[in-house]
């Protein structure tokens, strides 16, 4: 893409209402536009991270197994009414009626419709275990609305319902998934905690949040620091191992980690003093196991192996995709803007020339982006006709993690500059040597 042709509507001046680090730059990088409280339009630089994370949600949901499918976003309200959450859940529900006057609900979560669907389809122990999930907009009417697309109230997520015949292997989807998510936030470049949680609306008492350290989180959390020693790698899992999945559970939640809601004072004193640790955390996900919550009061039924017709064990797991994209940024960013990690930059690499209308200078540029695209990347070339100094603050604001610069002065030496945004540092290489960098940086990408 070229910038000159490229909508990046960036702007010098914070907006008076942007509270938080991702808001003001989000709204800065041309990434989001408020068009109500809490609900925004996804400019095309925001859209692309967007579809980023979405795509390595997908991958790391297949890679475990679990099968993707889309769901309405409006909902009968009868199916609510039916499992007894209709007015239990609160105003956070927008209700409204169609025409006819059936009432109808702007979905906040899908826990009844996937029930709904599953008892239409499954009546035998044989059709599972089964995981079934999608990536769609909800809408949660919040009373107060900030800090972007952090606390908004249309937002984008991906739920997952597993069906289960019994408990333990309800168990066993709950620590498939806690896996998935690990590899998923570690690709997105982020340590995401799991942290025992509070079940609210959706239920169940057997649930982990996810939270990253930001100064800007929502919430108080406490915690044991070894449990920011912890990485998962690039380890491989057998997701169909039941031993292994508890396993990494044990490894990542053995330690105390809480949030306010569900802290505990005297078992946070039995840590290490040196090791008391409480921040602020941003939740990027939770999943939970809430047994036969929503098949016995909506008849989710299956024959067993010995003829008997029973409840199949549920829980459902959701990650906030529109939300991780605020969470990256709090995580990552300087005083100049974004540093987006690799793995969801918008554009793998930024090209800056710095003499538009020189001809060397033009020719290599071309030459650069031709390279990238060739490898399979994509490039953004800055070609306007501008001050390099407004090109570079650009640069930096958007945060790509990796720009060549090309100027005729270095190009009269045989090089051009490649500069990395997380540590700043520049180095002088061949155009070629700078391609076959950038492109080396991406090749080791999970």
């Amino acid at each position: 893409m070229r910038l000159s042709r490229y909508f990046l509507p960036v702007m010098k001046d914070t907006p008076a209402d942007a509270q938080i680090v991702s808001h003001r730059y989000m709204l800065r990088a041309g990434m989001i536009r408020q068009q109500a409280a809490g609900i925004y339009s996804w400019l095309p630089l925001g859209f692309k991270v967007l579809k980023r994370i979405e795509e390595i949600v997908h991958e790391e949901q297949q890679r475990a197994g679990h099968i993707p499918l889309l769901m309405p976003t409006l909902q009968p309200a009868d199916l609510w009414q039916e499992s007894g959450r209709y007015d239990d859940y609160g105003e956070e529900m927008l209700r409204i009626s169609d025409r006819h006057g059936r009432d109808m609900l702007y979905g906040p979560t899908n826990e009844e419709m996937i029930t709904d669907i599953f008892r239409g389809y499954v009546s035998s122990y044989k059709d599972l275990p089964l995981t079934l999930y999608h990536i769609q907009w909800k809408f949660r009417d919040e009373r107060r609305p900030r800090f972007g697309v952090m606390r908004g109230r249309e937002f984008y997520m991906k739920d997952g319902y597993n069906f289960d015949l019994t408990k333990e292997d309800a168990l066993h989807a709950y620590n498939r998934h806690l896996v998935s998510y690990l590899r998923t936030y570690e690709r997105l470049g982020l340590q995401a905690i799991p942290m025992r949680a509070d079940g609210g609306p959706i239920g169940g008492d057997y649930t982990h949040e996810f939270l990253v350290l930001a100064e800007t989180g929502e919430s108080e959390v406490f915690y044991d620091s070894e449990v920011t020693d912890l990485s998962f790698g690039d380890r491989e899992i057998d997701y169909d191992d039941k031993v292994q999945c508890q396993g990494v559970l044990e490894e990542f939640t053995s330690r105390y980690a809480r949030t306010d809601e569900t802290h505990d004072e005297a078992e946070f004193a039995k840590v290490p003093e040196e090791r008391r640790k409480t921040a602020r955390g941003i939740e990027v996900g939770q999943i939970f196991y809430f047994g036969t919550k929503y098949s016995e009061s909506m008849g989710a039924k299956v024959q067993g192996p010995d003829g008997q017709v029973v409840p199949v064990h549920m829980g459902s797991h959701g990650i906030g995709v529109s939300r991780l994209l605020g969470a990256i940024i709090e995580a990552s960013h300087d005083d100049k803007g974004i540093i987006w990690p690799e793995g969801v930059t918008p554009f793998h690499c930024g090209i800056v020339n710095l003499r538009q209308g020189d001809e060397a200078a033009d020719a290599a540029c071309e030459s650069l982006y031709a390279a990238l695209e060739g490898a399979g990347l994509e490039p953004l070339y800055d070609d306007r006709d501008e001050r390099a100094g407004g090109k570079f603050a650009t640069q930096d604001l958007i945060g790509l993690p990796w720009r060549i610069t090309v100027g005729p002065r270095g190009l009269k030496n045989g090089v051009v500059e490649l500069t990395s945004r997380r540590t700043g540092e520049s180095e002088e290489l061949t155009p070629e040597a700078a391609v076959a960098k950038v492109i080396a940086i991406y090749e080791n990408i999970a």
